[in-house]
């Protein structure tokens, strides 16, 4: 039996190092991942940090590398992530809306609450680096999961250092015990080709993090993809039935086989 399995990483570091950059993404294709995002990482908080409009990825490639077990090109996109320590952080620009994906990093608990209930965004990123700095409250998760909102966990720090490892298990257990599960994505994160794993590593890593077996695997395919979606319906007043017909055949065929439970929780939000 053929894997239909869409393996995605939505967490590539953006580097100004072109090199550096197609080597992470040709590693990332012969591992199997169909889709990656490029982040772009923006701390307001940092003296010269603004928000930019997203380099063109032909600009990295002349051909995408093929992905390992298909007959096609990898695919890549630009996402934006805002690191949030105020609420003025955050604001729907033009140039917010030019990136693919948009995730939010917020700093405190409060902020954390608008990203949940009002930020317009596709992703909430999880603390992987230092002690989750508050507890994780049902309310704001239910009302993120209700708006299609997913909580990122990367896994780079994890596998860098015993500490970071520990906070990292910690973060995502006391995600797990808040949201059950759902809505949850797993992703890199990473700066250099070595520090990519394959998907079905991913898989048994969020076994660590508290997942279960099927949601570990839907972490780094079905609800990566129900991101995108996401994403598609933010950027366009036509939502989701617009963004899947135009869709090439063959990759339409293949997501959909593997992502209809992805599809029709994102194609019920936007009716």
């Amino acid at each position: 039996m053929v894997n239909m399995a869409v393996f995605i990483d939505l967490n590539i570091s953006y580097t100004a190092d072109t090199k550096k950059l197609q080597n992470i993404i040709e590693t990332a294709a012969h591992l199997g991942y169909s889709t990656v995002a490029i982040n772009h990482v923006v701390d307001l908080q940092q003296k010269k940090q603004e928000i930019g409009k997203p380099k063109c990825v032909s600009e990295l490639f002349d051909r995408l590398p093929i992905v390992q077990g298909k007959s096609r090109p990898i695919k890549v996109l630009n996402r934006l992530t805002v690191v949030v320590s105020e609420a003025s952080h955050f604001r729907t620009t033009n140039e917010v809306k030019s990136y693919d994906i948009v995730a939010v990093f917020p700093k405190t608990e409060k902020l954390f609450h608008a990203a949940c209930m009002s930020f317009d965004v596709d992703i909430i990123c999880i603390a992987v680096t230092e002690k989750q700095p508050f507890y994780f409250k049902r309310p704001p998760v239910n009302g993120a999961i209700d708006r299609g909102v997913f909580f990122e966990i990367s896994y780079v720090a994890a596998i860098k250092d015993s500490t970071l490892r520990r906070y990292t298990i910690s973060n995502a257990l006391s995600l797990m015990e808040t949201c059950k599960g759902k809505n949850v994505i797993v992703s890199s994160g990473a700066e250099k080709p070595l520090e990519l794993r394959g998907p079905y590593d991913i898989t048994n890593l969020g076994l660590l993090f508290g997942l279960s077996e099927g949601d570990a695997k839907a972490a780094v395919s079905t609800n990566c993809r129900a991101v995108l979606l996401h994403g598609e319906t933010r950027k366009t007043a036509l939502g989701i039935i617009h963004t899947v017909k135009t869709q090439p055949t063959a990759e339409r065929q293949e997501e959909e086989e593997e992502a209809v439970p992805a599809v029709k929780r994102a194609k019920r939000e936007t009716l």
